[in-house]
């Protein structure tokens, strides 16, 4: 599974980008998975945002957000089956990167998973994708694509 090239499309970025607004606008974290289905030996295409509950907190100067138990026995339970989540997406406070608790709590630890940092509370996905952090896991390791053809490669968009 290392040949992932994923398309998202405009409908799936309006979902992410409303969630993430919605609680950035609290002052919180938001995080979720983006399901994709095959498009005809080309890759694959975002089929749809799913945000399952979880639990976001503030605390110390900093925050975190985490997958509930249930949220991610609903994250089981959503994906169809010719269906494959490819894509988190998850927003940071200030400024989009890869954290060492990223790292660490991985929500997809496939290779050729994409990691998608939204900064400024999710506020930044306004922007679009090119405000964003993009990873991709490659040799068990986030690797950075910044915006041009290397994240082209792996990540688009269709609106």
């Amino acid at each position: 599974m290392t040949d992932l090239r994923v398309t998202l499309t405009g409908v799936v970025l309006a979902d992410v980008e409303e969630f993430l607004t919605e609680r950035g606008t609290l002052g919180l974290e938001g995080t979720g998975l983006i399901a994709c289905t095959a498009n005809g030996g080309s890759g694959w295409v975002s089929s749809r945002f799913i945000a399952p509950d979880q639990h976001a907190r503030r605390q110390h100067g900093g925050c975190s957000v985490e997958v509930t138990d249930a949220g991610k026995d609903e994250l089981v339970r959503s994906l169809g089956s010719d269906e494959l989540y490819l894509v988190r997406v998850h927003s940071h406070p200030g400024d989009a990167f890869h954290s060492p608790t990223d790292d660490r709590n991985p929500a997809l630890t496939h290779e050729g998973a994409l990691s998608v940092v939204v900064p400024y509370f999710g506020l930044g996905m306004r922007r679009g994708l090119g405000a964003c952090a993009v990873y991709r896991l490659t040799d068990r390791r986030w690797v950075a694509l910044h915006p041009g053809p290397t994240r082209t490669e792996w990540l688009s968009v269709n609106e």
